[in-house]
């Protein structure tokens, strides 16, 4: 019977960074298992020019060791796109090349398989057994390992109101590319949301407003604003900022996080501003644009309406007033949410949880009653604060994993990093002080 010291459950970004990390690593074996046939990450959202939110060294694997042969600057060179890439001037990755980097890298490792599906976990014998069925022969078979990795991620998230049999031309952001030929076609579109992909789409769609659509975009917030990036504002997606919001009372956290979309949910500023651009490009030649763009529209329901239209209901939230908007599509760019697997309930006795049923995550990513051997990615919000879906804490992430796994340090861990320090406690690490007194002063 093989053992592995590490079973990874769900292949996206954070799991394919974990099982490249995990590679050279000669002490512990792992195994990756995902219910997709291939890595593709986000298809439906692979606008041409729409680029990450973070710079290319928050690749799988760089800020965790810069010499991996898996990074994103040696993927450029294998595929001769290094110099492209240097001239371009640009840190930030496009989406679509970011997804083909990641699929070169899941093409070249030994320890992932796609086309598995995860259907139950068992603890037997100090060993989590892990039933997978291989889709194309239907096969299930047992895996023994002693820790886990769930990096099942999060899923598209619609509001409670949205029934999906009633409203076929109700789609998720997720969806869009699935659905643009249909929405190009159609007499109205209206997006919903102030993210970025909602701002990506409306830019996307904006074009065909000359060819007849009606095109409106409405959020909830009181404006569209921009994703905060100022380079101090950056530091709190540093270890030290993660400490301090982790040693937080709950409810204060939970409150915090509801203060801080703007670090991590708000738009690009350049794309704020070319939508902006455009319209008033497009505005020469018709000062009665068919767009109809608001704010403060909290949406309450999506009802059948006229000429296979739908009636979205609004309510102005300053002015407590109601409003009515037809469309024939509606694009909702409602966000994602975790949702736990249903395979946890074989081992639910092994996870500790909050009083309010979500996962009691300890600082090292762990939730089992040991410490020690179920980690999660990507599902700690409210535990470690708005980093938690950043691509650049992903390496780091993986390095607490792997020194938790192995006992030592195989990846270095930075514990300070900012120029500020975050709370009353003096957590500054002496040799950084040292070296930043050094270098202000001499």
């Amino acid at each position: 019977m093989k053992i592995y010291s590490l079973i990874g459950i769900g292949i996206g970004p954070f799991n394919l960074g974990l099982a490249a990390l995990t590679e050279p690593i000669t002490e512990i074996n792992t195994l990756f298992f995902d219910q997709s046939e291939s890595f593709d990450w986000h298809p439906g959202l692979m606008l041409p020019n729409a680029t990450l939110q973070v710079p290319f060294m928050a690749d799988l694997v760089t800020l965790a060791d810069p010499t991996n042969k898996y990074s994103f600057l040696n993927y450029c060179k294998q595929t001769n796109r290094l110099y492209p890439f240097y001239i371009r001037e640009n840190f930030n990755v496009l989406r679509k090349e970011y997804n083909f980097y990641c699929q070169w890298v899941a093409a070249q490792l030994t320890n992932v398989r796609f086309g598995h599906e995860v259907m139950k976990i068992e603890y037997n014998n100090n060993l989590y057994e892990v039933a997978v069925r291989r889709s194309k022969t239907g096969k299930t078979e047992i895996y023994y390992a002693e820790r886990l990795a769930l990096g099942t991620g999060t899923q598209p998230y619609l509001p409670a109101f949205i029934d999906r049999n009633q409203t076929p031309n109700v789609i998720h952001t997720s969806q869009y590319l699935l659905h643009k030929k249909q929405l190009q076609k159609s007499g109205s579109v209206a997006v919903i949301g102030s993210g970025q992909s909602a701002a990506e789409i409306f830019q996307d769609l904006l074009p065909y407003t000359e060819q007849g659509m009606q095109l409106s975009w409405f959020t909830r917030s009181p404006r569209f604003y921009p994703m905060e990036y100022s380079k101090l504002t950056l530091e709190l997606t540093s270890p030290e900022y993660v400490d301090y919001f982790f040693n937080l009372p709950e409810e204060k956290r939970r409150k915090l996080l509801l203060k801080q979309n703007a670090l991590y949910k708000g738009i690009n500023y350049d794309l704020i501003n070319n939508i902006f651009d455009q319209l008033y490009e497009m505005s020469v030649d018709n000062t009665s644009l068919p767009v109809n763009i608001r704010s403060n529209m909290r949406l309450e329901n999506i009802l059948p309406g006229e000429e296979s239209a739908y009636e979205l209901l609004f309510t102005e939230t300053e002015q407590q007033e109601p409003y009515t908007c037809p469309a024939h599509y509606v694009v909702l760019a409602t966000g994602y949410k975790y949702k736990e697997p249903a395979f946890l309930q074989g081992i639910a006795a092994r996870i500790n949880r909050q009083p309010d049923g979500l996962f009691q995550v300890q600082r090292d990513y762990t939730i089992d009653i040991n410490d020690n051997e179920i980690f999660v990615q990507n599902a700690e919000l409210h535990t470690h604060g708005f980093v938690t879906p950043d691509l650049g804490m992903g390496a780091y992430r993986n390095a607490h994993i792997i020194n938790k796994v192995t006992g030592r340090e195989v990846y270095q861990v930075e514990k300070r990093i900012a120029f500020q320090t975050f709370g009353t406690t003096k957590a500054i690490n002496n040799e950084f002080e040292t070296t930043y007194r050094h270098t202000t002063v001499g």
